[in-house]
């Protein structure tokens, strides 16, 4: 079946959103960990959890993906920023471990003039110095951490494929040993057609190309996005489905491919929720089973 949510606001808790979800016939969901533009976090309420995880049972629901703020910058020149983007990465991991089973999705960072290699290098540090506090603290194994794709606006890194495998292949030579249980990849439709990978005339040959650069058993998730730009823009603007430069056709196609029809997909589209239950029963109509 088509697993499909949106980003919600996490404000009234777990088991809030997930009704919310349930209402406009979703079974999953994205949310921030805590305020995008700032640092500050909810204390966790472990009733609301436990009444989530019991709902989120009772309906099945496919695993979450949750979005680290923006306010990260893995591979920032400021060791003070990199500092606080790794010490906020390891509190909301431990977060996570209140609703193990589920992701959390995160941006690669941009490097601001350092240069892409630096960048990457920054990035790939932090997330194995993340990785082994994490699993000295027990709470990994059980989330996984995944690399989104990037529209290459500005100076951001993971704006390629080939970005993202190096990444997770710093990352993994830096702490001696394979991720893949903890490491994996979040694909945004509107960041590689921004970036300039063609997913409405070419969509197999795509993720043939992803699969050959980074593998296919390391994406976990999908943002379903339609775009303002046309291909190739660098300039990430989301917009509703079938209203963009994709086209509902070409995302129909995505959420039916057979490589990725099993993924949570996720809509951060320019709706509120009476526009998030129309994309939704749009999408499950031209999803076939």
């Amino acid at each position: 079946m088509l697993h499909i949510g949106y980003h919600e606001s996490s404000s009234g808790g777990y088991a809030a959103m997930g009704k919310e979800a349930v209402s406009v016939q979703a079974d999953t969901f994205a949310f921030f960990t805590r305020n995008p533009r700032g640092g500050q976090a909810k204390e966790i309420d472990a009733d609301d959890v436990a009444e989530f995880r019991a709902f989120a049972a009772e309906h099945s629901f496919a695993p979450l993906v949750a979005h680290a703020p923006y306010t990260m910058n893995p591979c920032s020149a400021d060791p003070g920023l990199r500092e606080f983007a790794k010490n906020l990465m390891i509190d909301d991991l431990h977060r996570m471990s209140f609703t193990p089973g589920n992701l959390y999705n995160f941006h690669p960072g941009s490097h601001v003039q350092q240069g892409a290699d630096v960048g990457i290098d920054f990035t790939s540090t932090m997330l194995s110095e993340v990785i082994a506090q994490c699993k000295k603290d027990g709470v990994l194994p059980g989330t996984v951490i995944l690399i989104e794709t990037m529209a290459g606006k500005g100076s951001e890194v993971g704006r390629t494929f080939q970005e993202i495998r190096t990444i997770i292949d710093r990352t993994e030579e830096k702490a001696g040993e394979s991720l893949k249980d903890v490491l994996g990849v979040c694909m945004d439709s509107c960041h590689i057609w921004d970036g300039g990978y063609d997913i409405v005339n070419d969509l197999d040959g795509v993720i043939t190309e992803f699969d050959k650069v980074v593998g296919l058993d390391r994406l976990k998730a999908f943002h379903l996005n339609d775009s303002m730009n046309p291909c190739g823009a660098h300039k990430d603007r989301h917009q509703k489905i079938g209203l963009g430069c994709i086209g509902f056709e070409a995302l129909a196609r995505i959420i039916n491919h057979p490589a990725l029809k099993n993924l949570p997909f996720i809509l951060e589209t320019p709706n509120d929720h009476n526009g998030y239950a129309d994309e939704i029963k749009r999408l499950r109509d031209a999803y076939k089973e």
